[in-house]
């Protein structure tokens, strides 16, 4: 099915990301917020134009994609389709049986919507920090019911085709009790675990390196967007939370107990950090396949401009792949260590590479 206009209502970060994308491949969007502010913003990036209900020169959309947080979906879908906004309907929020649920309540046509998730995002909001490419290669959900017409699904999976994604079929329950475990669960432990850095002395400050900052990088967000998510998906995260509860209890106790002299303890705690690894490992890698084992060069790089280039330079002028690029400042210094994660294979050679051209690799 084609999408020759789309209306997207709600331009924060995921509904002007979509604006974005679709944008670039042709489509004509429409925009609509409750923040006249938000929308400006949006239209000069370039995401759409204004849309004018209820004008003789507007016709209904071929999709509209309800962007709003979750316990405004069914609402919005209500007034939508009462005023004919679209002859299908989407919705992005990262909850879906609860918006399903009460759409039903409400009496919307659930034969024209199918309810979807884009599992992408940045620890940034609103729709200065929309990009065109953000759901490039992420998987994206979409949670037909048993009522949905073939066409609104049609048209979903057009709109995650142009936006670049890959498309998941999956039941709103399945789909909950997932993005308890992989995204709602974890944006509340990284959030406990950077609550202790508000009170943290200045010296525990001085010496946060890269781990702390990995583990509380969406800790960042905006509050009050994740508190309408984790109220949509309240019971699902509860159960995952306690049970990290219970790992975390179990380790303080070992750690006590250690702390007491007490050298048997610590055959918990091993079981603890191996667990932690086998799941780290089940992670998909690159391009949603296995994960992959790939070799570190860490490379002694400067904070000025061009760096950068000039070591993704050399990377290519020795034919070397570079799978992932961590940054690490050094305090108080004007340099860092860039580390490239490359098959181990090429490990050698590129550090040669580097060192020949005057690189510094530890």
């Amino acid at each position: 099915m084609e999408l020759r206009t789309v209306l997207v209502v709600g331009t924060g970060l995921i509904g002007t990301s979509a604006a974005l994308a679709l944008r670039k491949r042709g489509v004509r969007v429409l925009l609509a917020d409750r923040d006249p502010g938000a929308v400006r913003l949006a239209r000069e990036l370039g995401a759409g134009e204004d849309w004018q209900p209820g004008t003789a020169a507007t016709d209904p959309a071929d999709l509209a994609i309800i962007a709003v947080p979750p316990a405004y979906v069914a609402t919005e879908l209500l007034e939508l389709q009462r005023i004919g906004a679209a002859r299908f309907y989407t919705d992005v929020a990262s909850v879906k049986a609860e918006p399903i649920h009460r759409a039903a309540q409400l009496g919307c046509d659930l034969a024209t919507y199918v309810a979807s998730h884009p599992l992408a995002g940045r620890e940034k909001s609103g729709p200065g920090a929309a990009r065109d490419d953000l759901f490039l290669g992420r998987p994206w959900a979409l949670c037909p019911t048993e009522e949905a017409d073939p066409e609104a699904k049609a048209a979903v999976l057009r709109l995650i085709d142009l936006c670049g994604a890959n498309a998941v079929e999956v039941s709103a329950m399945d789909h909950d009790r997932a993005v308890a475990v992989v995204s709602h669960a974890p944006h509340v432990a990284a959030s406990a675990v950077a609550a202790r850095l508000a009170d943290a002395t200045d010296v525990a400050l001085g010496l946060a390196g890269q781990g702390v900052r990995d583990v509380t990088r969406i800790a960042g967000s905006d509050p009050g967007l994740w508190l309408g998510i984790l109220s949509g998906n309240a019971s699902p995260v509860a159960e995952v939370l306690e049970a990290v509860a219970n790992d975390l209890a179990d380790a303080a106790s070992a750690l006590r107990a250690l702390a007491d002299g007490d050298g048997t303890a610590t055959g918990e705690l091993t079981q603890l950090l191996k667990r932690g690894v086998v799941g780290h490992d089940r992670i998909p890698g690159k391009h949603g396949g296995p994960a992959s084992s790939y070799a570190a060069v860490q490379v002694v790089i400067g904070d000025s401009p061009g760096q950068l280039a000039r070591l993704f330079r050399v990377c290519d002028e020795v034919g070397v792949n570079v799978e992932d690029v961590r940054l690490e400042h050094a305090p108080g210094l004007p340099l860092g260590i860039a580390e490239l994660a490359v098959q181990p294979d090429a490990a050698a050679s590129l550090t040669d590479a580097l060192r020949e051209r005057g690189w510094q690799v530890p």
